[in-house]
């Protein structure tokens, strides 16, 4: 496809700078790529922010191949998937009896990481009680493993990232503000992909090779309705959701055609043909906005999904979203869940909200 050979030209051009899975030209993506540039041969601590689904990951992994310490060890840790009672274990490694289930000795992420990078993503999501050891170990390089006195010294390049605004958190007494200034040294924002839209043909187009490959399947033809349909939404997910959209396509496709994967009213879509249509054969009317076009996107998943939010099969799964955000997003766009009151009137309630007052 045309689109391809621009990709892979593209691609070629930005070799040399070993950004090869960074997909996009737009300015803004280029600029966060200068960024990555001009710090990662640095050994300074590195905070990325931005929405989840943006790719904080493959930055964080840009910045540590065009560093120094490339070649040496790249451990990563997701903070917010450890329970809290785990993370420090996770993070400071600890001895044998430590405490209760503690067998045998473990060796955490930080002396994992010792001359190399480490990774630490969710950052946001480390407990207080839990900050003043980070804290320490960015100051000084050391610390002590659970349950022994010994002190471990360490050369540990930081790599954090969160899809949190930490400043709000500090405001509130939720994150340390002498932590915060120690993370932020140099921050870096990704933009969500509705800020580089003229990303997303190469983006889709990207995903759809690696696809139709792994499903051995041929697609050759991406009607230009469904890339407007695609360029033009909100991408509340970002490039993760995109990304999942695009592999359900590929999965659906007919006749060597990527079908659109959006369910929106008024469009043929991957998942139904059919939905151009009501139960009464009239077209309803289109979204006219992005956000008339992602609210009915969310609204037609809990609809599928019963409203069930999380689980493998829930409605944040299927948009590529984490649990949290959903929420989210359905405070902003003022969606609510229905339910049925006693006396048969409508009332709505929103996961984190009051539900409707009893009844009589």
């Amino acid at each position: 496809m045309a689109a391809s050979a621009v990709f892979n030209s593209r691609e070629f051009d930005r070799g040399e700078r070993r950004f090869e899975q960074i997909v996009g030209n737009s300015r803004v993506l280029e600029q966060v790529l200068e960024q990555v540039e001009r710090v990662a041969s640095t050994n300074s601590t590195v905070l990325i922010e931005g929405e989840t689904g943006t790719g904080k990951e493959l930055i964080a992994r840009a910045i540590y191949n065009l560093s120094e310490r490339c070649g040496r060890p790249f451990i990563k840790l997701n903070c917010a998937a450890i329970p809290l009672d785990l993370l420090e274990s996770e993070l400071f490694g600890h001895e044998r009896g430590a405490f209760t289930g503690a067998i045998a000795q473990k060796i955490g992420r930080f002396e994992m990481a010792d001359t190399g990078t480490l990774f630490l993503d969710e950052v946001g999501d480390i407990p207080p009680q839990l900050q003043p050891k980070l804290l320490r170990v960015l100051q000084e390089q050391e610390f002590e493993r659970l349950g022994s006195g010994h002190t471990h010294h360490v050369d540990v390049r930081l790599v954090a990232a969160t899809n949190r605004n930490l400043l709000e958190m500090v405001a509130r007494n939720e994150f340390r503000s002498d932590l915060y200034y120690r993370l932020n040294v140099f921050p870096i924002l990704l933009p969500p992909l509705r800020a580089r839209y003229e990303d997303i043909p190469v983006l889709v187009t990207h995903f759809v090779d690696i696809f139709s490959r792994r499903m051995r399947k041929q697609i050759n033809h991406i009607p230009p309705e469904t890339m407007a349909a695609l360029t033009s939404y909100a991408w509340p997910g970002n490039i993760r959701e995109l990304q999942n959209l695009i592999e359900r396509a590929v999965i659906l496709a007919n006749d060597e055609v990527l079908p659109n994967p959006l369910p929106s009213p008024g469009l043929p879509t991957a998942t139904s043909p059919t939905a151009s249509t009501t139960l009464s054969g009239s077209k309803p009317e289109l979204p006219k906005t992005l956000r008339e076009s992602e609210r009915a996107l969310i609204l037609q998943t809990l609809d599928a999904t019963g409203w069930v939010i999380g689980g493998p099969n829930g409605a944040a799964t299927q948009l590529g979203l984490k649990r949290t955000t959903l929420i989210d997003r359905m405070k902003k766009l003022g969606i609510r869940r229905p339910t049925r009151r006693a006396d048969s009137a409508d009332a709505f309630i929103v996961p984190g909200q009051p539900g409707p007052p009893a009844g009589p």
